[in-house]
């Protein structure tokens, strides 16, 4: 596995868009200057969430970008994916890790710290904590507060990243708190400008660790 890089973790969403919509901006966020890419398809049948993953994998690989597959080990191993990132109601992590091999990237998803080294003590590679802030996607949040964040932070190795209606706005709250990244999926995925929307974020956060 190479240099995993969580500064910059783009996580899409295609509701309301074309396919071509879609790509294009998935491509633009690469412009832009993502570290990581996740393909989270929570409605989409296996067969059309598989075709999908074939040209947004296409896209990531011409930008040397990993690409990590929501939920879906099978998917991720279908379209050799260089990882799958598991939530709390998921596929356990030492399970996907199993599955995976060694060499690909296993994220996990944690709110809590026993949660949190019970995912790095299964093989995680990388953790996403929250959500910080309120989100607009249709995935189930359970806020987290910093404080919760910071303790993840002192207690895994591992990388750490904050997810949850973050943008260059308000992300001051997370100064000191020892992440290695931020996850962001409206801040780009909406965006007028999504190339420009992810460099912008990525500088805040690099300004935040300043």
């Amino acid at each position: 596995m190479k240099k995993l890089d969580t500064t910059m973790y783009f996580i899409t969403d295609s509701t309301n868009y074309s396919e071509e919509g879609f790509l294009r901006r998935v491509e633009e966020a690469c412009k832009g200057g993502v570290t990581l890419i996740q393909l989270r398809e929570k409605e989409r049948n296996t067969r059309e969430y598989l075709a999908l993953a074939e040209k947004v994998h296409e896209i990531t690989q011409r930008y040397d970008i990993p690409l990590i597959i929501d939920d879906r080990v099978d998917i991720a191993l279908a379209v050799n994916a260089e990882g799958v990132h598991v939530g709390q109601s998921d596929m356990p992590v030492a399970v996907a890790r199993r599955l995976m091999g060694d060499d690909k990237i296993v994220g996990a998803t944690a709110k809590t710290v026993p949660q949190a080294v019970e995912a790095y003590e299964q093989g995680a590679d990388y953790l996403g904590v929250g959500a910080i802030y309120p989100t607009t996607t249709k995935v189930k949040t359970v806020l987290t507060s910093v404080d919760t964040l910071k303790e993840i932070v002192r207690a895994v190795p591992i990388k750490v990243n904050a997810i949850g209606g973050l943008n260059k706005n308000n992300i001051h709250v997370l100064k000191d708190s020892g992440i290695d990244g931020i996850c962001a999926v409206s801040a780009i995925m909406k965006a007028d400008d999504p190339c420009t929307a992810a460099n912008e974020l990525k500088e805040a956060f690099y300004e935040l660790q300043g």
